[in-house]
């Protein structure tokens, strides 16, 4: 089977969360047809390390992309009723080369991750589609209003109102769609698009992400993300303010570590806090998971699922997470993680995890059982595996009985 597949940011390397899932998927699709794929890129950095995707499909195309050029994209949108954040992923070059690929191959399916690329194949007929939006991007802006003051707040509530108006669109643009988790999955059956829909968890690679024999540091924990991230740079923002110097008061040798690339300005100097240090860009997370006692990840806004609680479940780190965060992770509470919301809740799990060996290794030991169990890439990919299958067997009903 020839697969086309087009995703907004380039999948490789699968180093962050927009690209872990899109490069599971081709990887799985390449391992027994021919995949074209299709992305932009935004740096040289980006054009070469991403080369790297050939070893796992039989073509692709990259389209490069400069994020001044890109913004002015999303600038000119505000005051029309196209998205704003879809000018982002929009390249006119990107387009001219998904056209000539469609006109010139053949293929038996055409697969999209995430919908803000959607709309490069939303004309093309006669061949099977799937949206995998992934998670809602409409939810996501509606939460980012609340966390925002006037007149910002204005503004994320019409890219809100205007995603969740093109997500319906697009929906009944394709033949099949799916989410990421069953509450992603609940709100993309709540547009009432007459398409069919399901859903398909992300993975982790458990063996990447195992757990060590090295000692852990018993006063130490950890945070993992990309720190130009709105949503982790609010919750470390908080957690430092709010919840550490509580934790300093009953136990003085707790540390944090706040790991992830691109640290803003106000993040960085996080680091002067007591206790507290940011690394930046790291070349790989797994030390610093082996060195902490737990992991936390007190998200105030949180769609879909968290890849840096599954790493940290998978490498045997108990996790304390909001329960938003908590929410897109197939484990149950407290068998398996644990949660707080208030700053209060967090010292009172903290402190108790840091002073009880005996839970943090039963917490560790579950989670990652948890992980292999339900949050294992083969799994979720034998789930992608069946969703193809009715989309074509829905196409090939259809076709049966169109009429000649």
């Amino acid at each position: 089977m020839k697969i086309l597949y087009i995703c907004h940011r380039f999948p490789y390397p699968p180093q962050r969360g927009g690209k872990i899932r899109p490069f599971n998927m081709i990887r799985h699709f390449g391992r027994s047809h021919e995949v074209t794929v299709c992305s932009l890129v935004r740096s040289d950095a980006e054009e070469s390390e991403g080369a790297g995707i050939g070893a796992y499909c039989a073509h692709y195309e990259m389209a490069r992309v400069h994020n001044s050029v890109q913004t002015l994209r999303m600038w000119a949108r505000l005051p029309t009723p196209a998205p704003s954040s879809f000018g982002f992923f929009y390249s006119d070059k990107l387009a001219g080369r998904i056209r000539k690929v469609v006109a010139r191959d053949r293929f038996d399916l055409v697969f999209v991750h995430c919908s803000s690329v959607a709309r490069y194949v939303e004309q093309v007929r006669d061949v099977p589609k799937i949206l995998d939006f992934g998670d809602m991007d409409s939810q996501k802006w509606r939460e980012y209003a609340k966390s925002r003051h006037f007149p910002l707040s204005v503004g994320y509530r019409f890219e809100a109102w205007k995603l969740l108006r093109e997500e319906t669109r697009l929906a009944r643009r394709f033949d099949f769609c799916t989410a990421t988790t069953r509450a992603e999955w609940e709100t993309l059956e709540s547009l009432e698009s007459g398409t069919p829909t399901d859903w398909f968890p992300n993975g982790v690679d458990s063996e990447y992400f195992a757990p060590s024999d090295a000692p852990y540091d018993p006063d130490r924990m950890v945070f993992v993300g990309r720190m130009d991230y709105f949503p982790n740079q609010q919750c470390m923002l908080e957690f430092c303010a709010n919840v550490m110097p509580r934790l300093r008061a009953l136990l003085p040798a707790v540390k944090l570590t706040i790991v992830g690339a691109n640290p803003s300005p106000a993040i960085r100097r996080l680091g002067a806090l007591p206790g507290v240090t940011v690394t930046g860009s790291v070349p790989d997370v797994r030390p610093f998971l082996h060195d902490a006692a737990l992991m936390i990840a007190p998200l105030h806004i949180a769609r879909g699922t968290q890849n840096k609680i599954l790493e940290g479940m998978a490498a045997g780190v108990p996790v304390i997470a909001s329960r938003v965060a908590a929410g897109g992770v197939d484990a149950s509470v407290p068998d398996c993680l644990l949660t707080a919301n208030t700053p209060g809740e967090y010292v009172e799990a903290i402190v108790r995890l840091l002073g009880d060996p005996i839970e943090r290794m039963r917490l560790s030991r579950a989670g990652r059982a948890r992980m292999l169990s339900h949050h294992a890439w083969p799994q979720s990919m034998r789930r992608l595996d069946a969703i193809v299958e009715r989309c074509l067997a829905q196409d090939r009903s259809a076709r049966a009985l169109a009429p000649a």
